[in-house]
């Protein structure tokens, strides 16, 4: 070989001194796995890199759901090759197909072979070529992990899935629902509760609705469980995963109480793909548009403000200008805030590839006339104008100007602030809703003392059987797991972690639940300044 491939093959024998660039395609259950492969190549002494020219090695985490990530995801394989980089390709597109013609040369590993990713670097790195796709039991949950965003912990529930769409390649590559036993994931669940830093727990799966089923049990046996473990305070907020219409059904009861929870938000993703029953039958999703439709109203009745957002494929073939008009006319009755639309893509080897297409220009006539619908909803944050939000703030956005804060109901305010406010929980108050955002301004302390003083929180309580949230109606009440979520208006950007600079009074809280219940009776700034001497030294004792 070259010079530069036995540098390389150096490298790979004394891990420590090998540079891996990880690139991910594909849903939050595949960012999950990338995590994890990160996370014990790390543990290894990998050292995982933003900058691919620099990398040793690439890994690539793969998604087959649709051409465009496929396609992607073969220009930067083949950028790799090109770079002569030795390469690691994982996912779905190896799993599906271990032919596929991008990945000659490269090293393979399995949607179920993760926890093996150090040995395929280790091999790849040597100059070997290795293929590790055997399906086999799941990953363990208590794998080393590196998340992307150190503020939003991702919790894989299964992998695979009951169903059998004729349009989906991803069940050729995760298979029948494999679910993790629910007390490894409460566990792993209570690890990232632990963590001061993690804002945001999301579940993730192929079918979260679905999850259990293959053990006997449902999902919201798993939810309550998890509910118990989150930290009182509201530092940290579960959001629960896709899930479809038929594994909803028989829970929608129990879903809705779980949603009702103030520590989880209330946001839900419901895929119905086609509001007509006929292109519903051929795509085989097992349910109908009634059904969908039970789902959502079901929901929306019981969990107030409830945000509900969907997936719709335009032009699958044999759709009829009735099919999409029926699929129009349920767009439109609900208004969904987020509504992700895509044309429909054959994937090789699935049944519906080999179904009469629609003709290119009419697909893509019909897709234009779905996604001009959504934009018109421009009303859909307009309630949010002048209200005072809880938000967690989690992220830059893309405009690299403004941070990322989301409601309990995943609403995303756009907020102007240092960079160092990122993982705060914060108040705001809502200034300009748009189409797909609101716009808001922090509150601060002690200059919006009369706000705090006049408008105390409504503190929610969740009890069992509880029907829904009241909005607009302030009580002063515990509820009954003992969440307190602060006053309006008061001390912005509070953070429970040490280490990241607040904007008020409390610069450090890391005992934010003793910061809460102090200052819910608190009148007067001295008062206000006397308990933040209290927690700083409360919390440097307790670290010492």
């Amino acid at each position: 070989g070259t010079d530069s491939e036995a540098a390389r093959a150096s490298k790979g024998g004394v891990p420590g001194t090998a540079s891996v660039w990880v690139k991910t395609f594909g849903c939050s259950h595949n960012q999950s796995d990338s995590e994890y492969m990160s996370g014990q190549l790390e543990a290894y002494g990998y050292r995982i890199v933003q900058d691919s020219q620099s990398a040793d090695l690439w890994l690539v985490n793969t998604c087959t759901v649709k051409n465009p990530s496929e396609t992607a995801m073969v220009n930067i394989v083949n950028k790799g090759k090109q770079l002569e980089k030795p390469m690691v390709v994982a996912g779905c597109v190896p799993q599906g197909d271990k032919n596929f013609k991008a990945l000659a040369g490269a090293s393979l590993l399995g949607v179920a072979q993760i926890d093996r990713v150090v040995e395929a670097v280790e091999e790849t790195l040597q100059g070997n070529r290795v293929q590790l796709l055997t399906k086999k039991d799941l990953p363990r949950l208590d794998l080393p992990k590196v998340r992307r965003n150190r503020h939003i912990e991702i919790i894989p529930l299964s992998t695979g899935c009951l169903g059998n769409c004729t349009y989906c390649k991803t069940k050729h590559a995760r298979g029948e629902l494999g679910s993790y036993d629910p007390d490894a994931i409460v566990a792993r669940a209570k690890t990232a509760a632990a963590d001061p830093e993690v804002r945001e727990i999301w579940l993730s799966s192929e079918d979260t609705g679905a999850y259990g089923r293959d053990l006997g049990i449902k999902l919201p046996h798993l939810l309550r469980r998890i509910v118990e473990v989150l930290p009182k305070s509201g530092r940290a907020r579960l959001r629960i995963g896709m899930s479809n219409p038929p594994f909803m059904l028989d829970t929608l009861d129990e879903i809705a109480q779980v949603l009702n929870h103030p520590l989880v938000f209330s946001y839900l993703h419901i895929p119905v793909q086609s509001g007509s029953n006929a292109v519903l039958e051929g795509m085989n999703r097992e349910y109908t548009a009634e059904e969908f439709r039970k789902c959502a109203d079901t929901l929306l009745a019981l969990v107030p403000g409830l945000e509900l957002a969907t997936d719709i494929i335009c032009g699958f073939p044999g759709e009829t200008e009735k099919d999409h008009g029926e699929t129009l006319r349920l767009v439109a009755d609900y208004k969904f805030p987020h509504c992700h639309i895509s044309q429909f893509y054959p994937r090789p080897g699935t049944p519906a590839a080999r179904m009469k297409r629609v003709p290119t220009q009419i697909v893509k006539a019909r897709t234009r006339e779905v996604s001009k619908l959504v934009d018109s909803f421009t009303g859909t944050y307009a309630p949010l104008e002048g209200s005072l939000q809880l938000v967690s703030i989690v992220e830059k956005a893309a405009d690299k100007v403004h941070l990322v804060g989301h409601t309990n109901t995943y609403a995303q305010i756009l907020i102007k602030g240092e960079e160092t406010l990122i993982g705060c929980m914060a108040w705001v108050k809502v200034r300009r809703a748009t189409r797909w955002s609101a716009f808001g301004d922090l509150l601060d302390t002690p200059l919006q003392l009369d706000i705090v003083a006049n408008k105390t929180e409504t503190l929610l309580q969740w009890e069992k059987g509880e029907k829904g949230k009241e909005e607009g109606k302030e009580r002063k009440k515990e509820d009954a797991f003992g969440v307190v979520k602060g006053p309006p208006g008061g001390w912005a950007g509070l953070c429970d972690w040490a280490g990241v600079a607040a904007r008020g009074l409390l610069s450090k809280a890391d005992a934010v639940d003793y910061a809460i219940a102090l200052g819910l009776g608190v009148g007067l700034a001295g008062i206000l300044t006397s308990a933040y001497f209290n927690i700083t030294s409360h919390h440097k004792s307790q670290t010492q």
